[in-house]
């Protein structure tokens, strides 16, 4: 009997790559580069959410192969260290007409994958990606919105506020490192808008202190988005969830990345983390 519900065991389904091809670049701001990209996985593609995000695959520089590849052959043919990388982005700027999107990158240097990657990424460049994943959308019943996030979220952020519901209000707060690290924003009229600077500072700390001090919206049935470095997370859901008591179900929270980690160590770290954090809050409250 065991052998026969084995036997019967669904297969996982085959997760099929899409393709992107790199049709310009602009340097935003000198940490943020735009590249314009091109997918035809995109043409006639509705997309419902704001914060609608790609997995971009990097072959690992010990690998023989490279793009176009089949993901489900490497999986069974070689070692996991041989398998692509994934680092994930948010798609903006979306014409499902012809399926040209933008992607901003932020660029450190040559620390990283992606950043430098895309820092010299050619025009007619093709790669592989996963998705498009995504799962918030700034909804009707809410009259206000609360944006919060550094300039890993800030793509995400601009989505959002493009989609208000009319008559909505909202505030934006976004980190960067310096003044001169402002890059261009588009908001919709009425829409404040808050740069808040590092300068130097832990990602994270001044971005907190800030929407903290702002407090929440009184009278208003407002809707928050806040997304960003995993130590800032930790602060804001303390804030909203145990000092201000606001419903889970009116915000979406989450950590993109953490300081000192790449993305696979993040996310195969992140179950424990998000429990961990959830365990404090709960003692908290009692």
């Amino acid at each position: 009997m065991a052998e026969q519900a084995k036997d019967a065991a669904p297969k996982r389904k085959a997760r099929v790559a899409n393709e992107a091809t790199v049709i310009g670049r602009r340097q935003v701001s000198p940490d943020l580069v735009r590249l314009s990209l091109n997918s035809p996985a995109f043409v006639g593609k509705d997309l419902e959410f704001t914060d609608h995000y790609i997995k971009l695959l990097f072959v690992p520089q010990s690998a023989d192969y490279s793009w176009p590849f089949d993901m489900e052959q490497i999986r069974e043919e070689l070692p996991r260290d041989k398998h692509p990388i994934t680092r994930t982005y948010t798609l903006i700027n979306l014409n499902s007409e012809t399926g040209d999107f933008d992607v901003d990158f932020v660029t450190h240097g040559d620390s990283g994958l992606a950043g430098p990657w895309a820092r010299v990424a050619e025009v007619g460049e093709k790669f592989g990606f996963f998705g498009p994943g995504g799962a918030w959308g700034p909804a009707a019943e809410y009259d206000h919105f609360v944006l919060a996030g550094d300039e890993s979220a800030a793509p995400a952020i601009g989505a959002g506020l493009e989609k208000l519901p009319e008559g909505a209000t909202a505030a934006a707060y976004i980190e960067i490192e310096a003044e001169d690290r402002k890059f261009e924003f588009q908001a919709p009229e009425g829409v404040e808008v808050n740069w808040v600077i590092r300068n130097g500072a832990t990602h994270g700390t001044e971005l907190s202190r800030v929407v903290r001090e702002a407090g929440v919206p009184e009278g208003k049935k407002t809707s928050w988005f806040v997304h960003g470095v995993a130590e800032m997370i930790k602060e804001m859901r303390r804030f909203l969830f145990v000092e201000s008591e606001i419903p889970k179900e009116d915000v979406s929270i989450s950590g993109y990345w953490r300081i000192g980690m790449t993305e696979d160590q993040w996310q195969s770290s992140k179950r424990d983390f998000n429990a961990e954090i959830e365990a404090e809050e709960e003692k908290a409250k009692a």
